[in-house]
């Protein structure tokens, strides 16, 4: 057997670690891997086409990033070239390539856009599983995806730091994260960095019931307060602030709400106020002993799954076991916070404000 792995979408720390699980299990049963590199522009250009043995990947769990490189575009059903903002669909190709160099299988990791990419592929015949990768931690069916416990780890320390210049100046912080459309890593490290308010994308905030709770806290005796707000957060009866639009074969490019609230908050209350965003820190650096776990068994899942014939399935973590699901229901709709979420229960419990 041979198999190719390819890693898609946004890096997360926790990569390397999966393709290292991948590669140890395989060679256990004397099956060969090889690394696709750039999403799919491997099977594009196969010459960026690596093979991977136990020594390629012995020492890489603890790295952050990806040995094969990753692209957030380069989807080859809507593929564009420097040259030609036109999208053609290549798939044809790439579906050849693979069956031309042999290969039994097709592990992968991605978020929801590189699982879309790969059911559409098992359609063509490639036989696929899949291993749910996002800092966002969006995808349903799996009670986490690697990469998201690093990046929480990693804003809650920044959060922990922006508290002593926040005191020192009573200033009001303003912390912008990532999360694109859901508010799972603001909602985790704003409750664990002790923040004030925490603004998601699942509750629409209204900016005066924001200054409300910080003028509550003034009155408290608290002159400075923390305010954690995801980039897809959004006003009642307002929309997401976009960076960058939408460009052929890529998606649109959210950031400078953490800006916007800044502003508004400095305007009704009068107070000093900064912003900070934390945007690619959170995909940097090696992962958590959590998530370099989780990308192991992930990785030596999705072998077990190839060898049982569960095509079409993707690697999730339910309760405390490894399990296939359909990648299908997985990438059906996003995983949100849902509001009797006993997390938000108890944000709301310690007097941290939603801006509703």
């Amino acid at each position: 057997m041979k198999i190719a792995v390819n890693t898609g979408g946004g890096d997360a720390p926790g990569l390397n670690a999966v393709i290292k699980g991948i590669v140890l299990t395989a060679y256990q049963k004397g099956w060969e891997v090889f690394g696709i590199k750039y999403g799919y522009r491997g099977l594009m250009d196969t010459k960026q086409i690596v093979r991977l043995t136990p020594e390629t990947v012995w020492n890489i769990a603890d790295v952050g990033g990806t040995i094969l490189g990753t692209a957030i575009s380069g989807d080859p059903f809507r593929y564009t070239t420097p040259q030609s903002a036109v999208e053609t669909d290549i798939s044809d190709t790439v579906v050849g390539n693979f069956k031309a160099l042999g290969f039994g299988a097709l592990i992968a990791v991605g978020g929801d856009g590189s699982l879309r990419i790969a059911k559409k592929f098992m359609e063509k015949g490639i036989p696929v599983v899949g291993v749910p990768k996002t800092i966002d931690n969006d995808i349903c069916l799996t009670d986490v995806t690697f990469g998201f416990d690093t990046a929480v780890n990693t804003a809650t320390e920044a959060i922990d730091k922006l508290h002593t210049t926040a005191k020192s100046h009573d200033r009001v912080m303003v912390v912008e994260v990532m999360g694109r459309y859901v508010g799972w890593i603001a909602l985790h490290s704003g409750i664990s960095g002790s923040s004030d308010v925490i603004l998601i994308p699942e509750i629409p905030y209204d900016i005066d019931k924001v200054c409300t709770r910080i003028r509550q806290l003034e009155l408290l005796g608290q002159d400075c307060a923390i305010v954690v707000v995801a980039e897809g957060a959004k006003p009642v009866g307002g929309d997401i602030t976009v960076a960058e639009a939408k460009q052929a074969g890529s998606e649109i490019r959210l950031g400078g709400v953490g800006k916007k609230v800044a502003e508004e908050i400095s305007k009704k209350t009068g107070k000093e106020t900064r912003y900070i965003v934390l945007g690619h820190l959170q995909r940097g650096g090696a992962p958590t002993t959590f998530d370099r776990l989780l990308s192991l068994r992930f990785g030596a899942a999705a072998v077990r799954f190839v060898e049982a014939g569960k095509f079409g399935m993707m690697a999730a973590v339910q309760s405390t076991e490894i399990v296939a699901v359909p990648i299908e229901e997985a990438i059906s709709k996003m995983k949100s916070v849902p509001m009797d979420s006993d997390i938000l229960i108890t944000a709301r419990a310690l007097g941290i404000s939603f801006g509703d």
